[in-house]
């Protein structure tokens, strides 16, 4: 007997649905015509906006997370098409989980630049190497004008830039925006084989709250992004990372360590030249020559953490929105009447105010990244205490062991058993910690029962070693679910 969907009424019903499911292969199929040439701008027309943006409206990334089924195209199209390093990556592919077991549920997330209406990148560059198109609202990084500091990297959110190793620069999503000019869909749109990533035109003003973005994002009110994702299933309001109880230690900075060890005791000899007042250990001028020292050591590592280092003089530039170039002048300004002061005393008060000027903005630096471990009641205790624990050291010894000790205390005390960078110095850091806690203490001692040569070399070894401590267990925020290398 033949069968026939008369005899088997569920086999007609399911076929039947069959050809009428609108699955992913299906839209391609209809999407891309492989049969018939297309012309420029039409094949993939569905992904792009009918108008350029009109006034107060620019271009945006939208991710149907209904659609993204986490098959990293789009991370290999971008990849490709953009020629960039084996391990640099400009779009990414995350994960979204729920902790609560009884409603299991998972979300793939697709993210790259989000092109915000406040980019943080753009306003902390030293050297102006973004800018934001007026018309279509792309954050475009311009790679000729970068020094490669890095500190993009620092203050983005959403960990979008990347370094090059190779060219000695950051490079980032520019929302392919030759191909936009030319009527065509970005390289990863065009690669999403369900067609999860299309280009609208938003509001210019960008996400204000978390409505239209992610669960467990960092806060959208900082940069604004302009990405939306869309669901019709709704998310639930409680996901979390997959990586979120993944600990990363991050990276060292050595050059960063040496210069804000070395420029905070630069400073606090500064100080304790400019206050002098008998009972020094050593000479005055001998402390304005420590002060010339250090400040020509931390100045010359600093040098070493630019990937451009020929391209350093343009530092100046973003001195109106940017940190690092108000602390380059100003530290640079304190060199100059550091040197001067050697020659003119009179001037070794004015020098030590504009050290401690400088160091403000050292610290301002890390501050306005909105990093939690580098928020400043973390942040201005650690550099101003190098600072007076030097000054300290110079005309009184044992206020110097005090200083130390209640330092010590102070980085020891109780923290949130949530805190990431808690979990860090307990766990990966635990023994640089141990190492900055015994050279603080065998510092104290020596301090106080009378300082002899190595006194100051242990100090600054332990100072060393808490601002490596810095670097190395702050929080570094970045989109939820995303791997970083």
């Amino acid at each position: 007997m033949v069968a026939s969907r008369e005899n088997f009424p569920l086999l007609a019903e399911l076929l039947a649905e069959q050809q009428r499911l609108d699955t992913p292969v299906a839209r391609f199929s209809t999407t891309v015509d492989r049969t018939l040439p297309a012309a420029p701008g039409t094949r993939h027309a569905s992904l792009l906006p009918l108008s350029r943006p009109g006034p107060g409206e620019q271009y945006a990334f939208e991710v149907d997370l209904d659609a993204c089924s986490g098959c990293k195209s789009c991370v290999a199209a971008c990849h490709s098409l953009n020629g960039l390093d084996e391990a640099e990556t400009w779009r990414e592919v995350g994960l979204l989980l729920s902790p609560d077991a009884g409603h299991p549920f998972a979300q793939t997330v697709t993210a790259a630049c989000h092109h915000c209406a406040e980019p943080a990148c753009l306003h902390g560059c030293p050297v102006l190497a973004y800018e934001k198109d007026p018309i279509t609202g792309i954050v475009r990084h311009l790679d000729d004008q970068c020094i490669g500091c890095s500190y993009c990297i620092l203050k983005c959110p959403y960990d979008v830039p990347k370094y090059s190793a190779r060219l000695g620069i950051v490079r980032k999503c520019d929302l392919c925006h030759g191909r936009l000019a030319a009527g065509e869909a970005p390289a990863c749109a065009q690669a999403c084989p369900t067609q999860a990533i299309r280009i609208v035109t938003v509001p210019a003003g960008g996400a204000a709250d978390g409505g239209r973005f992610l669960p467990a994002a960092p806060d959208p009110g900082y940069t604004r992004p302009t990405t939306r994702y869309l669901s019709r299933r709704g998310l639930p309001p409680n996901l979390v990372a997959a990586d979120a109880a993944t600990l990363r230690v991050q990276p060292a900075h050595w050059p960063l360590v040496v210069l804000l060890t070395a420029f905070p005791a630069a400073v606090g000899c500064s100080l304790a030249a400019a206050l002098r007042s008998g009972g020094t250990v050593v000479g005055t001028e001998d402390v304005k020559l420590a002060a010339v020292v250090f400040g020509a050591a931390g100045l010359a590592a600093s040098g070493f953490h630019l990937g451009q280092p020929r391209r350093a003089w343009r530092i100046f530039l973003g001195w109106r929105r940017s940190w690092l170039s108000r602390e380059a002048l100003l530290c640079g300004g304190w060199f100059g009447l550091a040197v001067a002061a050697l020659v003119f005393p009179a001037i070794t008060l004015v020098a030590a105010a504009v050290g401690l000027a400088g160091l403000a903005c050292s610290a301002m630096i890390y501050v306005d990244t909105r990093r939690h471990f580098w928020r400043a009641g973390q942040t201005f205790p650690r550099f101003f205490g190098t600072a007076a624990l030097v000054a300290a050291g110079l005309l009184v010894p044992w206020a110097a062991a005090l200083i130390l000790i209640a330092l010590l205390a102070w980085e020891h005390r109780t923290r949130a058993p949530d805190d990431v960078s808690a979990r860090l110095q307990r766990g990966p850091l635990r023994r640089l910690v141990a190492v900055r806690t015994g050279l603080g203490l065998a510092g104290a001692v020596l301090l106080a029962i009378g300082p002899g040569p190595g006194t100051l070399a242990v100090v600054l070894a332990a100072e060393l070693a808490g601002r490596l401590l810095y670097f190395r267990a702050v929080d570094a925020p970045k989109m939820p679910g995303l791997p970083t290398a």
